[in-house]
């Protein structure tokens, strides 16, 4: 029996993509017969900027033997329990999206039911106060979550913001212990099959060719050989997400740092804020139909805490997604697979499941169509999901100022979002799939922070007496509010736990 094994798989593109693909898929087929290089040229600066992750990542690091204190030691890491949204349904609004959950079930019927019911009898606190890691996050406070939570109020569950550049350095040194391979070289030609349009090898600027039998594109908006060679095409969602344009540049920190991401928003689009142990990542993310760059710039410039550390960068970006992530033998990851706005750090989260989908499915030199088709429909679907959670932040929005959000407010969103919010507004009831990023929790934060409510609940509830529903969900409050006050700092975590030494590539 011939052996049908991919024995060279070549990546295009370091940064933050190319070296997570290169570290995971080293470690998962450590051992095998397959040889892993990485093409990058150090003459390529890259986009770098997201610096805030979702819990999923510290799954990732885990899987390769991190943990939590390595990884945060050596990206000069901070705490993240969620992001704060501020102004979003108007000037001086504000709440938390944390990575938990709200309240704990009663008699079997989820929580929110119970409170959309207190909240009609004037009994509810906001949403936060039930959870546990919005309350950790709002009083600057943090402690690991235990392993096995005593109970449901006790479950939260956190991420990173970190230096996305050290982190790819980090994801470079483990890569390279377990043997990939670094060019450092531009790509200068790609080779087809003449018969089957198959990638067959990289011509470089140095003269040196590089053969391969399975390619992974990372080499950003850019699509080297997911579309400059292969012509995959791209879906534009532009008529959703109408900002195009973003400015980042990074600043002085000032103070403590916050334990969570802060995003506001503006006449155009939304600043981000983002603290690290030794700088804060600032950006401007807009849309260019509403406002020019230089406006964009004043704006962001304006609002900083800290001293600018170098001049604002600027990207230019169209959201959306390429129409085929795997094409013939060319699987793309990372923005060469297509770009949402960071709004909900989503850019790290989809390289994580991108590399995940490759390692399930990883093929044999035959490339069975149905492995290429299960892989693109997953990407398809999970990145239509996650579009639609971030076209759910504007739709809903209660600001006045600008035509951004009036037209963003008057738009059809997607059919498949209409779906989800009509069976919300009717019901109160989750739509739920199995390939989706984000689980009813985070959908009931940005409901009930944008006030989008439904005005039933389950009617099981209705047998509750009104003051036992109140003490209970006094209790609730008071639970989470004593495990708050016994919680430390966050930069008493940081300093205890996750001080930084970074390190340099060699």
């Amino acid at each position: 029996m011939s052996d049908r094994r991919i024995q060279s798989l070549v990546i295009v593109g370091g940064g933050t993509a190319g070296w997570m693909a290169a570290a995971r898929l080293a470690q998962h087929f450590r051992g095998a017969p397959l040889k892993i290089t990485l093409v990058e040229s150090s003459e390529i600066g890259t986009i770098g900027v997201g610096e805030a992750t979702i819990p999923t990542i510290r799954s990732f690091y885990g899987a390769l033997g991190l943990s939590d204190a390595e990884v945060m030691q050596a990206t000069q890491a901070t705490v993240k329990l969620g992001i704060r949204f501020a102004d979003w349904s108007g000037p001086g609004s504000s709440f938390i999206h944390p990575f938990g959950i709200f309240g704990q079930e009663l008699n079997g019927i989820d929580f929110h039911h119970w409170w959309l019911r207190a909240r009609d009898l004037g009994e509810a606190a906001p949403l936060g106060e039930y959870s546990l890691g919005a309350s950790l996050a709002a009083a600057g406070r943090f402690v690991p979550p235990p392993r096995n939570p005593p109970a449901p109020l006790a479950v939260f569950d956190w991420a990173l913001h970190f230096d996305a550049s050290l982190f790819a350095q980090l994801m470079r040194r483990h890569a390279e212990k377990l043997g990939v391979r670094r060019i450092d070289a531009k790509v200068q030609r790609v080779n087809l099959r003449p018969e089957d349009g198959f990638i067959t090898s990289l011509e470089l600027d140095t003269g040196e060719s590089v053969p391969g039998e399975l390619f992974v594109d990372c080499s950003g908006f850019r699509g080297l050989l997911i579309e400059e060679t292969l012509g995959a095409g791209y879906e534009d969602w532009s008529r959703w997400l109408f900002c195009d344009r973003a400015l980042a540049v990074q600043s002085e920190t000032l103070g403590e740092p916050a334990p969570y991401t802060e995003v506001t928003a503006q006449p155009a689009g939304w600043r981000w804020e983002i603290p690290l142990q030794h700088r804060t990542g600032n950006g401007h993310v807009f849309s260019s139909r509403h406002m020019d760059e230089d406006a964009a710039r004043e704006r962001l410039v304006g609002a900083l805490r800290g001293k600018p550390l170098h001049e604002p960068r600027l990207l230019r970006f169209t959201p959306g997604r390429r129409k085929l992530a795997w094409s013939r033998n060319c699987v793309a990851l990372g923005l060469a697979s297509g770009f949402l706005e960071p709004l909900e750090s989503t850019s790290i989260a989809l390289i994580e499941t991108g590399v995940e989908k490759l390692r399930q499915l990883f093929p044999d030199r035959s490339f069975d169509p149905k492995i290429r088709d299960e892989f693109n429909d997953w990407s398809r679907r999970e990145m239509e999901r996650t579009r639609d959670f971030i076209v759910l932040h504007y739709k809903p929005n209660g600001r006045t100022d600008s035509d951004f959000w009036r037209e963003a407010r008057a738009m059809n969103v997607p059919e498949s979002l209409q779906h989800k919010i009509d069976l919300w507004r009717a019901r109160g009831h989750f739509v739920r799939y199995r390939w989706e990023m984000f689980q009813p929790a985070s959908w009931l934060a940005i409901y009930a922070g944008f006030g989008l409510l439904p005005e039933v609940w389950d009617p099981a509830v209705d047998a509750a007496e009104p003051n036992s529903l109140k003490a209970r969900l006094a209790d609730m409050r008071q639970t989470i509010a004593r495990a708050v006050a016994a919680a430390p700092p966050h930069a008493r975590f940081l300093q205890q736990t996750a001080r930084a030494e970074p390190a340099a590539v060699g």
